[in-house]
């Protein structure tokens, strides 16, 4: 569902099964620290993504070897599919973006594991990283190939506006309706959480509106980013920025008993 939302163009089609690559790693990755995963391997893990040498991997579990294979191969295959259709090879970048992505699950992983429940700004910080939606912008730009210098990488790299306000409302739109689902095995917190904890007087109705204004917020944020001229960026890359950003309230919008009817409507509707 993703890649057809954000690269939706019909001559897209070998991008989207590339950028499907990567985001279902994401989701494997995620519940590996959320469910599976040990600190004292997690810990391992993660430094084994900074290292990037296959040597590193040997105290691993199999199942982490076995991801940590996939994600090299998947990054290198990835790379080489850039470096052909663009002449850029994107792969220090992809590295350090991994890298960033483990980071956040690791202290997402170290919170739960004390019991600690961070500041509420504190977790919104690290949140927007282990959303994983920089992640797969990164891909994105590499794969429509459209004014990439070293100057765009760095700002790209730097989670400017256009990919942190995505990733700041599927966050809170996830964390309005996920925080305690009773489905889940793993949980690893949310803002609202957070911040009725700092604000012990308010009241659940109260936070959930704080958090729609939020999403609001970084809403306009985004439109402003994405229609201001000169844009940072290329319009394809605007576009993607929107339509992912578009995507999350049919993938997170629950309702009570925990069913996603917009996005069952939408997938019933293919076949009929």
């Amino acid at each position: 569902m993703w890649p057809m939302a954000m690269l939706s163009e019909p001559r897209f089609s070998r991008h989207r099964i590339a950028l499907t690559k990567p985001i279902a790693l994401i989701y494997i990755i995620d519940d590996i620290f959320d469910v599976f995963g040990s600190l004292d391997k997690l810990i391992l893990f993660t430094e084994a993504i900074h290292r990037w040498d296959i040597t590193t991997i040997d105290s691993l579990p199999r199942y982490m070897k076995m991801c940590y294979m996939a994600l090299c191969n998947i990054t290198n295959e990835f790379a080489y599919f850039i470096f052909k259709e663009h002449g850029w090879n994107p792969i220090n970048s992809l590295r350090r973006a991994w890298g960033e992505l483990f980071d956040s699950f690791l202290m997402e992983a170290t919170w739960f594991a004390s019991e600690h429940i961070p500041k509420a700004e504190e977790y919104l910080a690290n949140a927007i990283l282990s959303a994983g939606v920089h992640m797969v912008y990164i891909h994105i730009f590499f794969l429509l190939g459209e004014g990439i210098t070293e100057e765009s990488v760095d700002y790209l790299e730097s989670h400017p506006t256009i990919t942190s306000s995505p990733a700041t409302i599927l966050r809170l739109w996830d964390d309005l309706g996920n925080a305690k689902d009773e489905y889940q095995e793993g949980f690893d917190g949310s803002y609202l959480e957070c911040y009725l904890k700092e604000n012990p007087k308010y009241s659940l109705e109260k936070g959930r509106k704080h958090v729609k204004r939020m999403i609001s917020d970084a809403w306009k944020s985004l439109n402003r980013e994405c229609f201001s001229s000169p844009k940072p960026f290329s319009r394809r890359f605007s576009q993607s920025s929107l339509n992912g950003a578009r995507m999350v309230r049919m993938m997170y919008d629950y309702d009570g008993d925990h069913r996603l009817l917009d996005l069952e409507e939408q997938v019933n509707s293919l076949f009929h």
